[in-house]
């Protein structure tokens, strides 16, 4: 069980695979991705097109099309692709799905999930796209399960 929604782990793993390939020169089309990064491809393919919509990755049609990402996209970082996809709920939803859960109003878990959230911000605004990629070219890394 993951911390990210269906929808945001697999943007992050196809945000990922597509910049392997991107860095390796090639565009990838989404039977490739989906397969890939484990995940149907009809989900992927909306998920590809909220993502290509604001600028995050590109995509030719064609032949000789597919998605990939400019230079500059490998320096976004993470939290980028989250927004995108998921809004920016995760930096400051309650932990317990409460809508009026406030620091005047605390769930149970506010202060401990407080922490825990403040974390998982840092990491997806420090960390940027490209920050991997060697690191999954060498296939130390995966995006499969």
């Amino acid at each position: 069980m993951g911390i990210f929604s269906k929808t945001a782990e697999y943007a992050m793993r196809a945000v990922f695979y597509i910049a392997q390939r991107s860095h390796e020169g090639q565009r990838t089309g989404i039977k490739e991705i989906a397969e890939a990064v484990n995940s149907p491809e009809a989900f992927l393919a909306k998920i590809l097109q909220r993502l290509s919509k604001v600028g995050l990755i590109q995509s030719i049609k064609g032949p000789n099309g597919g998605f990939y990402i400019d230079i500059s996209g490998f320096n976004r970082p993470l939290a980028d692709i989250v927004i995108a996809v998921e809004g920016d709920t995760i930096f400051k939803g309650c932990g317990m799905g409460l809508s009026y859960c406030s620091e005047e109003f605390p769930c149970p878990l506010h202060d401990e999930f407080k922490k825990a959230r403040n974390q998982i911000t840092l990491m997806l605004r420090n960390t940027t796209i490209g920050q991997f990629n060697t690191e999954l070219i060498k296939g130390h890394l995966t995006l499969n399960k």
